[in-house]
């Protein structure tokens, strides 16, 4: 897996005599958006828990732009440029959508966090802010208190807060989760220009949407991975109807 950016050597986690996640080695090459789906309970959340640090990893070892970050913690791993977002929104409702972004500016420069002083004030993180929220169509929302958002426009803010950490890699549990049709087809398109600026994993359920937006996916089944290729392959691979997609795949 010489090419790849992100690489995972047989990643395993347990919680008592629960295998959660079995010996999992996949590679993702930069510059794809690479999605990981499975059944509920496959294990997915708890490997991107393991890749972003939140979880530590039984054994196995994860390399990250050549480097073993297995045993860094979270807030090292976000400096070296994995970022991620999670599967329940989190957001500071009371800063506008703007400063919400800037806080992320201003953490990823090394500078404490002076809520008090309100970061987006500060024309050195407001540029930056405002380039992540014009990435994802919020631009014109920035003065609008975060928590007054729809719930789709909160999943969108997430997205930006982790671009202003300026990720080398992306790591993004459910973005569509909870959303309504129209905003799934606007994270959808968010998702769709994102692809163009950084290497993005992507755990979701809305087949229709990895299928859309992936390069590479890879199935996870009782914390095993069972197959890694392009969206076409997986949708025609016997193994993966039999355990998982079945009629979706039709």
């Amino acid at each position: 897996m010489a090419d790849s950016i992100l690489e995972l050597r047989s990643l395993r986690k347990t919680y008592g005599a629960l295998v959660v996640t079995d010996t999992v080695s996949l590679g993702v090459r930069p510059g794809e958006l690479h999605a990981i789906i499975g059944p509920n309970g496959a294990g997915k959340t708890t490997l991107i828990h393991q890749i972003s640090g939140l979880a530590e990893s039984d054994s196995g070892s994860i390399l990250f732009d050549g480097e073993d970050i297995t045993r860094l913690p979270m807030h090292r791993r976000v400096t070296r440029g994995l970022a991620r977002s999670f599967q329940i929104t989190s957001i500071l409702p009371g800063f506008s959508t703007l400063e919400n972004v800037a806080l992320a500016v201003q953490a990823r420069a090394g500078s404490s966090f002076r809520f008090f002083g309100r970061a987006a004030a500060e024309a050195g993180l407001n540029g930056p802010a405002m380039d992540a929220l014009s990435l994802v169509g919020l631009q014109a929302r920035a003065a609008v208190p975060a928590g007054l958002l729809s719930h789709g426009e909160k999943r969108q803010l997430e997205l930006a807060i982790a671009l202003a950490t300026e990720p080398k890699v992306l790591l993004l549990d459910e973005p569509l989760a909870g959303t309504g049709h129209d905003e799934s087809l606007r994270v959808v398109e968010t998702l769709r220009r994102l692809k163009s600026h950084t290497t993005i994993v992507l755990i979701e359920h809305d087949m229709d949407a990895v299928f859309a937006l992936a390069d590479r996916v890879s199935v996870l089944v009782y914390g095993r991975l069972i197959a890694t290729d392009t969206p076409d392959r997986i949708r025609g691979n016997p193994e993966v109807r039999a355990a998982y997609l079945g009629e979706e795949a039709a």
